[in-house]
């Protein structure tokens, strides 16, 4: 699919196609504008010459971003097509991609390249998966990866075995949770509640996702939902 925008002027969203334990789905990159001339690539696509002179048309990349420990297949694609943007990676994907170069390591606080525009929290206590949730503030929109996946009967480019698992075994269809790693991994409760307490301090009106249908209503709350179980350790 071609980029569309998504907040005029300043949010673009591309999605690309995934293939992971014999499921079909799509994945979504989302192009964001840091400052009046800068971008950053927000888990990017594969950027073929199309892409690239898409994203260019809109401004400079400066920065390509690996939000989570899954969202780093295209990373390299990126780099070659970006050669002077900096690189900010999840922590953990240096250890699944040594061969991945990168700048620095996302954190729990934003960096002052784009602390004006988005805040970011490090989601913790997971086991399998870590994940940098980011909260663009001029538009009120968050943006996370697999800490909310929102797969329903609109959903295009899914294949039977992900509405297989995703109905009878996850009961996630139609019904939006974190990936199915977050659920069978929360290891520290209080530190996942403490990370996802924080996201909710913020205020987000519509939710992007890297999996499944946008949220662009309702989204705090369709978010305390899907967070319920690691949100209710007292």
């Amino acid at each position: 699919m071609p980029l569309s925008e998504f907040v005029p002027g300043q949010l673009w969203l591309q999605d690309y196609p995934i293939h992971f334990a014999g499921c079909d789905f799509d994945a979504r990159m989302a192009v964001i504008r840091v400052s009046a001339t800068e971008l950053m690539i927000h888990s990017p696509c594969e950027i073929d010459s199309a892409t690239r002179t898409a994203i260019s048309d809109l401004g400079d990349v400066a920065y390509i971003v690996a939000p989570g420990s899954y969202h780093h297949i295209h990373i390299a694609s990126a780099q070659a097509a970006f050669p002077e943007a900096d690189t900010y990676i999840c922590p953990g994907i240096e250890r699944k991609r040594p061969d991945l170069d990168f700048d620095w390591f996302l954190g729990d606080r934003s960096p002052a390249a784009w602390a004006g525009v988005l805040d970011q929290v490090l989601v913790r206590g997971n086991k399998f998966i870590w994940e940098v949730v980011f909260f663009h503030k001029p538009s009120k929109t968050l943006l996370v990866v697999d800490l909310i996946e929102n797969f329903t009967d609109q959903t295009p480019n899914v294949n039977w075995l992900l509405k297989l698992w995703w109905k009878v075994v996850f009961h996630m269809w139609d019904n939006p949770k974190p990936a199915p790693e977050y659920q069978m991994g929360w290891k520290d409760k209080t530190a996942a509640r403490e990370s996802l307490q924080r996201i909710l301090e913020w205020d987000f009106d519509k939710i992007v996702l890297s999996h499944g249908d946008l949220i662009e209503t309702n989204a705090k709350s369709m978010a305390q939902e899907a967070w319920e179980k690691p949100l209710s350790v007292s």
